[in-house]
């Protein structure tokens, strides 16, 4: 009987209620980019407000990593071209590169071969919200739940292991993460919330829950429930043991009252780091939250102005928030 209920809160998902309102003066964002034309050479897509977005210059001591891990992924590829764990780390490998179209094309190669295979779908999905592809990433993770119905979550390895060498996520949780943040980006704050509320479900390290503990925070305060935002926040504290996500531990305090904006960005203000991309958007948000859009539209904008992170998931949100204030 649970696993009928789970299959339902599924397909609820997928054809339940529409675009909930989003407080902030946020209106829906387009799933797709604006414009659907071919990309010119070396873009990998276009941002959600149209703009081309190319390869990122990586720093050449991270360049020279990335290139020998990539180098291992195809040489154990070409020994075993079929095998599924060779063609996710080859998928893998490519998009840390900041090749996420050949990476995509690697995932539905594999699928093609492996159809029931989940993380596949998981790690396409993943890359699909990289070049701002929010529908077929959303079909990709349902895709993923359906097949992982039922059954037994696994630990994600990490790609990019952490100070501690301890992966933090697994697969449920990925899935559900990654599609609440596809509906979020897209302006679907009823759906996402239903994402994230059963990815809370499945975090099981200190890390998943915090991660998401934020961004239901700011999925259920967009909809005006207050009440429950306020019950999320209260499920996390400076206590917990965070090995990466201790940007996100800040974002919640904000939320809380117990870490003020200038805490988090510093005297760098917005600059084009990841954490600092991160710190931003959340920034930027709890301005839009509180109803102060000048502010917020000023700390999307330099959020944005760091084009080397427009992979990172708090500059594609700056940028959803920015198509939906349109012009000032």
């Amino acid at each position: 009987m649970q696993c009928v209920r789970r299959a339902l809160a599924v397909t609820l998902l997928l054809v339940g209620p529409g675009c909930g309102g989003a407080r902030g003066g946020s209106v829906p964002v387009g799933a797709t980019p604006a414009s659907d034309g071919p990309l010119p050479r070396g873009a990998e897509a276009r941002s959600l407000r149209g703009e081309l977005l190319f390869r990122p210059d990586l720093p050449a001591e991270v360049l020279t990593v990335y290139q020998a891990r990539y180098e291992e992924a195809r040489v154990a590829l070409e020994a075993a071209p079929e095998d599924v764990e060779a063609l996710i780390w080859m998928g893998r490998r490519t998009a840390y590169l900041g090749r996420y179209r050949e990476a995509i094309d690697i995932y539905s190669r594999a699928i093609e071969l492996h159809p029931d295979d989940p993380r596949l779908y998981r790690h396409r999905g993943h890359r699909y919200i990289t070049v701002r592809e929010m529908d077929r990433a959303i079909a990709d993770f349902m895709r993923a739940a359906e097949l992982t119905e039922g059954l037994r979550d696994e630990v994600e390895p990490d790609g990019l292991p952490n100070a501690r060498g301890i992966p933090t996520s697994t697969l449920q949780f990925n899935i559900w993460y990654h599609l609440g943040l596809a509906y979020y980006l897209s302006g679907d704050f009823e759906r996402a919330a239903g994402a994230y509320a059963r990815c809370a479900e499945v975090s099981r390290h200190d890390d998943s829950k915090v991660a998401t503990a934020y961004w239901r925070t700011m999925t259920l305060r967009r909809l005006g429930r207050e009440q429950e935002a306020g019950q999320v926040m209260a499920s996390v504290d400076d206590g917990m043991d965070v090995i990466e996500s201790g940007g996100y531990l800040d974002l919640v305090m904000l939320q809380r009252g117990e870490r003020s904006p200038e805490e988090l960005l510093g005297p760098g203000g917005a600059d084009a780091t990841l954490a600092s991309t991160t710190a931003g958007y959340g920034v930027g948000a709890w301005y839009l939250i509180r109803g102060d859009t000048a502010t917020a539209r000023h700390i999307f904008e330099r959020v944005v102005s760091g084009s080397s992170q427009w992979a990172a998931f708090g500059y594609a949100a700056a940028e959803a928030e920015l198509a939906r204030l349109g012009a000032p």
